[in-house]
Parts: structure tokens; sequence; C-alpha cells
């Protein structure tokens, strides 16, 4: 899955910029999280737009770990973008305090859409749009919040796999650290990605690749990899397809039509 990670930044960014002047908008918010996708995302919107008209907002809960905040500081330090630290454990725990015995997925959930609300509450106030920092491999499969991180404005890395996303970060100079530590969405102790996922990202993307881009049969795709991990893949894909699409509206006009017909 080699890219030219120079001609794909230059696509991405020129995505960013039209974007925001076609919305009027003066820039762009993003929640940073420490992690390698929402790094690639500020460090492209800081080269299309400069980094002045960039704001990342940390938005950390109590559990979050302290190395994620810690590289957030460091990610926006190289930057040069400006910064926001919103800290959500007040809210979120208002909220579960009034309705008890949520498990954690219960939790995060309302984590991440409560960082979302926060990030367009900051695009309001700043007149700007909100940037998507989900890839594609975790778009295919379901793993984000709908209505959590799976809403913003813009998503300028939503057609990279994960395995694009770190050539890319490569390319672009994200600090180290960022890039070598272990995908999570911090939202609860020890919790990582492909521990949820159940497969690594590196054998997500090479089935993927071969279901979604080139069309491949999926009886066809598990001759060249494990079953078992194919059909766990198809059926994240087939469980989350109603997060890939819009809210549906009853199109009363169009039924009462057919009646009087």
């Amino acid at each position: 899955m080699k890219i030219e990670s120079a001609k794909v930044a230059r696509i991405c960014e020129s995505f960013i910029g039209h974007e925001i002047d076609e919305a009027e908008a003066r820039g762009v918010v993003l929640g940073v999280s420490g992690g390698v996708d929402s790094a690639v995302v500020a460090s492209l919107c800081a080269r299309s737009l400069g980094p002045e008209r960039v704001t990342g907002i940390l938005m950390p809960y109590k559990s979050s770990s302290p190395e994620s905040l810690e590289h957030c500081k460091l990610l926006v330090k190289s930057l040069g973008i400006k910064s926001e630290t919103v800290e959500i454990t007040p809210m979120v725990d208002a909220y579960f305090g009034a309705l008890p015995g949520a498990d954690k997925v219960r939790m995060g959930n309302k984590m991440a859409r409560e960082r979302m609300a926060i990030l367009f509450d900051f695009a309001k106030q700043l007149k700007a749009l909100v940037a998507g920092t989900g890839n594609k491999t975790e778009y295919l499969l379901g793993y984000f919040t709908i209505f959590g991180d799976g809403g913003y404005s813009l998503n300028p890395i939503g057609d990279l796999y994960k395995a694009e996303i770190w050539q890319l970060a490569e390319f672009l100079g994200i600090p180290e650290p960022i890039i070598r530590k272990q995908p999570s969405a911090d939202l609860w102790a020890g919790q990582t990605d492909e521990q949820e996922l159940g497969i690594t990202y590196a054998e997500a993307d090479r089935i993927l690749v071969q279901l979604v881009e080139k069309k491949v049969p999926p009886g066809e795709v598990a001759e060249q990899f494990d079953p078992k991990l194919v059909g766990h893949l198809t059926d994240l894909m087939e469980h989350s397809e109603f997060k890939r699409k819009l809210p549906k509206i009853c199109k009363v006009r169009e039924l009462l039509e057919l009646e009087d017909d």
C-alpha cells in the first residue's frame, strides 16, 4: 500500500483550502488527541491554511493517558498552531452521575459526542469548520461514534487507510513518539484500537483493499487470508452500514402521491 506521499499531501491540502474558501470560513478547528490521525490532519491544515488559522482543541477526561496529553502539546508546539484545552470530566460525570450504571462503551460514546459538541461550539465562535480525523479503515469497519467523532464539516484523510496515514505522517514530519505509539482512542485505561477491532491495522488494511478497492468477492479473499478474519471484517462492515448513511427522512409527499394514484 505504498503511496506517493507528496502528491497525496498536496491533494489533501488543496481539498482543505477549497472547502474553507467555499464556506467563507476563517479556518478550522479539530480535536487533537495525541494520536497519529489527528496529528496528520492538523499538519495538513496548517500547511494548507497557515498555522494561525488552525485551532487544536485538547479535551481530556480524568482517565485519559497523561502521555496522550503530552503528545498533544508536543504536536501543537511542533506545528505552531493555536490550541485550547477543555476538560470534559465535569460534564460527562454530571450526566452519568444522574444516570448511574453505564458500561465503558456508553461512557466512551458520551465522551466522543461531548467532544464533537465542543468542537462545533468553538467552530461557531471562531467562524471555522470542524475537521474530521477518522481514517478509511475505521470508517469501513464502523470504528467511530456516530454523531461523535463521525460528525464533522470536512475530512481530508477519510479516504486513506491506516497504513497510508502512517506513511503520510513520516512525510509530514510528525513527531516520532506520536507515530510509534500504539493506536488508541484513549476512551478508558488500557484501551487500544486493535484490541477492540480484533485485528491489527496491517491485516485489516490488506484485506479491506481486496474487498473494497479491488472488489474481490469475500470468498476469493478468504482463499488469500485467514477466512475467520475476512468473515470478521465483512461482518463489521455489514453491521455498521447504518453509520455511513445520512439519517432517513420519511418522504410523506411522495407516498401521498403514490396513494392518490
